[in-house]
């Protein structure tokens, strides 16, 4: 594992629950911006998957941190430059029920987010679009524009849905018993200063022009960073 260090590019924080559109409009906000894009999402699901394969409990949590230091963490050369685990990108294994099942209690140890965090801190220190939970709050307290996504629940649970091709009834349901845990982690609250963005009934590119103006006009004020 590699030391994190301080801020040197422009950073976006967006933070929110599952399904409010975190990973659609950070992606594409990073094309448009020309930084990294850099989904914490799949750095917790991937340790998750890992832990499964290895037979590491969920409740391990001195294995589990020790799991994570294990993984290299890097970014690729694409457009934008994207997550690599172990030189490689993130695999469609990560979106399976097993995994979704686990990846909750495995990300509660605060000695696994601290190994993480301090991951996605050096990762995204350059400049980059990072999405997940706590980004604008813990990981990056220092983001030069903090967006916090809400939606209503059917929305998200719907969203998710289509994620992962799936039509089963209980999705929804699983959706809030993950919400419930992860806010037991640490609470799903925007940052002071985060632009609260409801994209309930919204396309994402209608979403996306409007953080695109937010984020161009937040790189103007910290003087083209």
């Amino acid at each position: 594992m590699h030391k994190a260090g301080p801020k040197r590019g422009f950073v976006v924080a967006i933070d929110g629950p599952a399904g409010a559109g975190k990973s659609t409009l950070a992606r594409g906000l990073a094309e448009a911006l020309g930084l990294s894009y850099l989904n914490t999402g799949a750095m917790y699901r991937t340790l998750a998957a890992e832990a499964l394969r290895r037979g590491i409990a969920p409740a391990d949590a001195g294995g589990l941190a020790a799991l994570a230091r294990s993984l290299r963490f890097s970014m690729d050369e694409g457009t934008p430059p994207s997550l690599l685990v172990d030189g490689r990108p993130p695999g469609e294994d990560l979106a399976t029920a097993e995994v979704e099942s686990v990846v909750s209690p495995v990300a509660r140890h605060p000695e696994v987010r601290d190994v993480l965090r301090s991951e996605q801190r050096r990762l995204g220190a350059q400049g980059a679009v990072v999405e997940g939970r706590d980004i604008g709050t813990v990981v990056f307290p220092d983001a030069d524009l903090k967006v916090f996504l809400v939606a209503n629940p059917d929305e998200r649970a719907a969203r998710r849905q289509a994620e992962r091709r799936s039509r089963d009834p209980a999705l929804a349901e699983a959706l809030e018993r993950r919400d419930a845990l992860d806010a037991r982690t640490n609470p799903l609250v925007p940052a002071p200063d985060a632009r609260v963005v409801d994209t309930t009934g919204r396309e994402p590119d209608e979403v996306l022009s409007e953080v695109v103006a937010l984020a161009r006009a937040a790189r103007e004020a910290s003087g083209g960073g």
